[in-house]
Formats: structure tokens, C-alpha cells, sequence
């Protein structure tokens, strides 16, 4: 309906800009983010280098673009994912399992944007700061089965580090709140949280399938605080999931895996290409 609605000017412009951004993520495919040039693209849409201006300032503001788009589709992927596996009587780890495998399938299905905003920098370049929103929206469906769980002694540095930085920065608490409110109800204080995934008995992290079970009356560890702090211990949940994630998708994404088990290669898109 929006679209619609626009003129045809802005339909136009619209047009133009999505073509410039496919052109710039082939030269990602191509080189990373340091081979995106405006000068290409402008010669290759048979434009001057001023006109293409019009439609981005720069190459920060076309390389802004397009991690926002990356993070917006990553989220949306998230959410989907997380909305279809609420269905049902699924248990908090296999809901776990499920977001895990949503991050690595986009990952895996759009390799050279999940290392746009995940990978190196770009030299020179500053995101601008909408990105980091966009980012931990990434993380948003992490959160309530976080704060769902019970928190077990590995990770109860991180679980006080989270606290602090609740703390300081109002606006971590205001994004806990939004996806995890049972975190701050009424039997916690705000920017305070309660029960977050039990970790591994042998190690420092958060096993995706440690999440504790909901309560049988639904309320989902709610009655279960115990002096937690729960907003703290979602999220230090979701920042110990996203690491262990980060670890491994990236390391496949960039064909680190190929060649491993017994010469076979490791699923992924290393594998996909041969």
C-alpha cells in the first residue's frame, strides 16, 4: 500500500537505490568490504559519479545501508523462527536449538552479509549508532527464554558483569524489559532480573539446552527468582549464547570447517560451492 501510494519520482529513486546496494553486495561477494566502490557501481549503472551521490552520500552512508538491511533480515529471521517454535509445547531447550539453527541458516544462506556485520571491520569505517538497535534485535527472541531458566554457579561472574552494565546504561534495561518483561514484574526491580539458562556443569558457558523447563502453572520460572536477578541473568544468557554462535558460524561461514571430518567437508556454504 505504501509503495503504491509513492509518486513515481520516488518509485524511481527507490529502484535506483536497490540496484546500487545489489551491486555493492556483488563486490562484497567479490572482495569484502574494503572492494566496495561508488566509482564501479556508478560505471557499471551507466551514471556519473555525482549522480549516483544523489542516492548515497558516501560509502559509509551505502555500507550503513546495507548492514542495516543485514541486521533487519537476520532479526526478521530470528523472529520467525522464534514465533514458530513457540507453537506447541515445545520445552525452552529445543526452542533453544531452534533459534541456534535459524542464526546459522542465515548465516549460511547469506555468508557475505553475516560478515559484513559480524566479521572485520571495514578500515575507516564508524556504523553509525541505529546500528547497535538493529543488532540486539538480532538477540531479542534469546531473552525471555533466558530469563525463564535457572542460573548455575559457571556463570555467575557474567550474570554480575550483566548487572552492572544494566546498571550504567538505561537503555540495555529498557531492551531486557521489552522481550523479557517478566524479568523486571512485579517481584523485581527494574534493571533487575531473575532466572537465566542453567549452565554446563563442566564449563563457563551457557549450553543452548540448558534453558530450564516452564513452570507447569506457564508462568515460567516467575515464581522461581529466588534473590536472582533475572534481567541480568537473561541477558547475560543472550550475550553467552551469541558468543558460542559467533564462534562456530563464523569460523564455518568463512570455510574453516572444510576438509574436517575424515576429509568430508563440513556443512556450509565452502561445501555448497564445490
Amino acid at each position: 500500500m505504501e509503495r503504491a501510494q509513492q509518486g513515481p519520482r520516488a518509485r524511481y529513486r527507490e529502484q535506483t537505490r536497490a540496484e546500487i546496494k545489489n551491486l555493492a553486495l556483488r563486490q562484497l561477494t567479490e572482495g569484502g568490504g574494503g572492494a566496495l566502490a561508488l566509482t564501479r557501481i556508478a560505471k557499471e549503472m551507466g551514471l556519473s559519479g555525482p549522480a549516483l551521490y544523489r542516492y548515497f552520500a558516501s560509502r559509509d552512508d551505502l555500507l550503513s545501508a546495507l548492514i542495516r538491511d543485514a541486521y533487519d533480515d537476520a532479526a526478521a529471521a530470528m523472529a520467525r523462527a522464534a514465533a514458530r517454535s513457540a507453537r506447541g509445547s515445545r520445552g525452552g531447550r529445543a526452542r533453544l536449538h531452534d533459534l541456534a539453527a535459524a542464526y546459522r541458516a542465515w548465516a549460511i544462506a547469506e555468508p557475505h552479509r553475516y560478515l559484513l556485520i559480524q566479521g572485520d571491520p571495514v578500515p575507516g569505517y564508524v556504523a553509525p549508532a541505529d546500528t547497535l538497535e538493529r543488532a540486539r534485535a538480532v538477540l531479542d527472541p534469546f531473552l525471555p527464554l533466558f530469563a525463564a531458566g535457572n542460573p548455575g554457579p559457571a556463570v555467575a561472574g557474567t550474570v554480575e558483569e550483566m548487572a552492572a552494565w544494566l546498571a550504567a546504561d538505561e537503555t540495555v534495561g529498557a531492551w531486557v524489559a521489552r522481550y523479557a518483561p517478566d524479568a523486571v514484574g512485579p517481584d523485581a526491580k527494574a534493571g533487575e532480573a531473575g532466572n537465566v539458562v542453567r549452565a554446563g556443569q563442566t564449563g563457563a558457558v551457557v549450553e543452548a539446552g540448558a534453558v530450564g523447563e516452564p513452570e507447569a502453572d506457564g508462568r515460567d520460572g516467575e515464581a522461581r527468582a529466588g534473590g536472582v536477578d533475572r534481567a541480568a541473568s537473561a541477558l547475560a544468557g543472550a550475550v553467552l549464547a551469541w558468543t558460542q554462535l559467533h564462534g562456530s558460524v563464523s569460523l564455518e561461514v568463512a570455510g574453516q570447517f572444510a576438509g574436517m571430518a575424515r576429509g568430508r567437508c563440513w556443512p556450509g556454504p565452502s561445501c555448497t560451492a564445490r
